[in-house]
């Protein structure tokens, strides 16, 4: 599909040619200060340096993929969702189609990613997605995430990379909390638009001895919504607390999250539904839908350095429940369509690595030795029906218990002083057990039960070559994999229709390969650039909605080109841009068509920090997305959007800012899909279902005013 430069132009031009965005003057910090976001420095509320992405990876990395966003990037930008902290990696995007408590819908490199299969995401070694989960495989809900007490986000995209294991086809990203806050703050966040949107954070640092410091952070959230006929009602609520001491050599952590959110929804429309002004674009064709969620976690760890090596430890437990009622197709059954997903659990874990330095003969070499355990006890899974929430009858509902054990090997060797190898190899070992909870509904169901055992072996490689210490090529490939829903690996028949199903491969590989180059020039140009491919063996899922699995070809292979660009071009300018390309393709037609449904093919992203003086400061983003194909031969349309905040400083102690969401009030489609629904007037006028065109529009532009006080 032709990419339409004039959009990306249009939205950009106004803002670089008038918008007020200026750069802190006089940076002085090192680099190795700048380089570290967790440092006393970086957690300064009361001075905010723009440096974008100003850490020099030449020598470091091992591919042109991967970087670290540190806090000062994340606490710059103006964001609608806390989940859009993932489009800091270059080429993610992160969409809604239902209310402020679910997770986002991500797209990366060709993937519709649905809500985060095929890409690994981590919060302090803890996993994020969720295995078998009652929505959708790998479910990646960050709702959970303070921006404000991120330390950074180091991100890999691809498969070349052995510590990740699950869910690493197109990459990872690990967020760090920060580990030092040196001030006390109250922020206070209020909306004087339409959706009564406010927000409060109060968080700190108290010393608890030498050596020793608990961090703190409380954040609550609430909003109307900008939707006709709906009060979002949402209900966000987030406590973190990290306690962390030193003794010697070593280092120690105790953190605990917890999570509690409720929320009402507008979801997905059909346009016909629109075209025909039974709703506006802003309708919901179902007041009832929404949902609830809670997750609170506890975890430990230590790190250990000596002459030996260094040695990283940590352990975890999750308490996690999720209800989702959603209604996307209406009255395809006369008694109507809506839904209750359910998902109750608890994980346990561990992450565990030894670093160490050391020759091959002449040649110098790091090995790291890895082992990850995780156990998911999943005392209910699965999907009822109801109506306006009250439920009317099962569609299936399951106990699991699975667990995983992964072991690693990577190794970096020092050739020459210009030229090293990475090499990985890894084992992962799958064992689950579906116990079919409630099939006295159905008796014929209890066949979908069972047990089942998986294991696979991946393998990786990278040569990288230094020109100079600014300028380093690279070259890589390796394998990773994403694990199926278990129940989808157990079933035997449609939860609806009884009829057989075809099971899903509990462990389904990806093989990438990756050229790339990466330019760190004079401490002020950021470049690099990937060639990258990549095959995946099977798009056979489970889907959660229905409860059964889908077949959505035999294998596909994607490839493309990504490229990003950081300018500080003076002491009052900074400047980014990012822009990938994809071409996804079915290695077989599908319905005659090879083209993959929700297959981004051109995104673009560029914004402008900057800083005027020490009291004022700025930053403009806009993201845009063109055509991509949709199911039944339909193409859903481009979208761009953009975000400005203005930042004060009033004091040495007291800061606003003013974020304006939808900067251009655009009315474009945060996200688009094509299935098969019935109206009630169809319903009442005898006809078939329809295959239409739903969509969820972008929020209009809404004004967010925070101010923020430091004690």
């Amino acid at each position: 599909m032709p990419f339409n430069h004039k959009r990306f132009i249009v939205a950009l031009c106004p803002v670089l040619l008038a918008a007020p965005v200026f750069a802190q003057p006089g940076d002085t910090r090192s680099d190795a200060t700048k380089a570290d976001s967790t440092g006393p420095e970086s957690a300064v509320v009361e001075e905010i340096h723009v440096i974008g992405r100003r850490v020099n990876l030449v020598g470091q990395a091992s591919s042109a993929s991967e970087g670290i966003v540190s806090q000062e990037e994340i606490a710059i930008r103006p964001l609608l969702r806390t989940g859009e902290v993932l489009e800091t990696v270059p080429g993610v995007v992160a969409t809604q189609h239902s209310g402020p408590g679910k997770a986002n819908q991500y797209f990366l490199r060709g993937f519709n990613l649905d809500h985060g299969n095929d890409f690994a995401t981590f919060i302090d070694a803890m996993p994020v997605n969720m295995r078998t989960h009652g929505h959708g495989q790998g479910y990646t809900d960050l709702n959970f995430i303070i921006p404000e007490l991120i330390g950074q986000i180091a991100y890999q995209k691809g498969s070349y990379y052995p510590g990740t294991g699950d869910f690493s086809g197109t990459g990872s990203a690990r967020i760090s909390m920060a580990d030092s806050q040196d001030t006390h703050r109250i922020k206070l966040g209020t909306d004087f638009g339409q959706e009564n949107w406010n927000r409060m954070l109060a968080s700190g640092e108290f010393k608890t001895g030498n050596n020793a410091g608990l961090i703190y952070g409380l954040e609550l959230e609430g909003s109307d919504g900008h939707w006709d006929d709906i009060d979002t009602d949402l209900k966000r609520r987030n406590l973190w607390l990290k306690q962390q001491w030193q003794s010697g050599s070593s280092q120690y952590g105790l953190t605990f999250m917890g999570y509690d959110n409720s929320w009402n929804s507008a979801d997905q429309i059909p346009q016909r539904a629109v075209d025909a002004g039974i709703i506006t674009e802003y309708g919901s064709l179902n007041t009832t839908s929404g949902g609830d969620s809670s997750r609170y976690s506890l975890s430990g760890n230590w790190q250990h350095a000596s002459d030996a090596g260094v040695l990283n430890a940590s352990a975890y437990v999750i308490d996690y429940d999720l209800n989702l009622w959603a209604d996307f197709t209406y009255f395809i059954d006369p008694a109507g369509d809506q839904h209750h997903q359910v998902d109750k659990r608890q994980i346990y874990g561990w992450d565990v690595s030894w670093a160490q330095d050391g020759h091959w003969g002449n040649w110098q070499v790091n090995n790291t030795f890895g082992n990850q355990l995780r156990y998911d006890d999943i005392a209910k899974v699965g999907i009822y029906q109801t109506q306006a929430r009250a439920r009317t009858g099962v569609f299936r509902i399951d106990a699991v218990d699975e667990w995983s054990n992964g072991s690693y090997w990577e190794n970096e060797l020092r050739w020459t002083e210009n030229f090293r190898t990475t090499a990985g190899l890894r084992y992962d070992y799958f064992s689950f057990k579906v116990d079919p909870a409630e099939a006295a509904y159905a008796p014929s169901l209890l066949v979908n039960g069972g047990a089942a055992k998986a294991d696979i072996v991946t393998a990786s490689a990278g040569a990288i070559y230094t020109f100079t210490p600014e300028i380093e090529i690279y070259a890589n490939i390796g394998q990773g994999f994403h694990s199926n829903d278990a129940r989808g690996a157990t079933i035997e028949l449609d939860p609806v229709t009884g009829d057989p199903q075809e099971r899903a491969d509990p462990l389904v590989d990806t093989l990438g390969y990756e050229f790339g180059m990466r330019a760190f020039l004079n401490d002020s140009l950021n470049l690099s650039m990937a060639l990258w491919s990549l095959d995946i063996d099977s798009e056979l899922v489970f889907v959660g909605d229905t409860g059964s699995t889908e077949d959505t070809g035999v294998g596909s292979k994607r490839k493309g080109l990504e490229l990003t660009a950081y300018y500080y071009l003076n002491d009052v300018w900074t400047l980014d841009f990012e822009y990938a390309w994809s071409h996804a393709r079915f290695k077989e037609k599908v319905d005659g068509s090879d083209l993959i449904p929700g297959a981004l093919e051109h995104v673009l992203s560029g914004g402008v920090n900057a800083r005027f003086s020490d009291r004022f400061y700025s930053n403009f983003r806009v993201r845009h997305f063109e055509d991509y194909p949709l199911d039944g031969g339909r193409t859903a349309t481009a979208s761009t959007i953009a975000n400005l905040r203005l930042a004060w400083q009033f004091t040495d102690k007291l800061e606003g800012s003013l974020d304006i969401l939808n900067l251009f009030d655009s009315s474009d489609r945060d996200i688009q899909y094509v299935y098969e629904s019935r109206l009630r007037s169809e319903l009442q006028a005898g006809l078939d279902p329809v295959e239409d065109v739903h969509f969820h529009i972008f929020e209009p532009r809404s004004y967010h005013v925070n101010l923020t006080y430091q004690f």
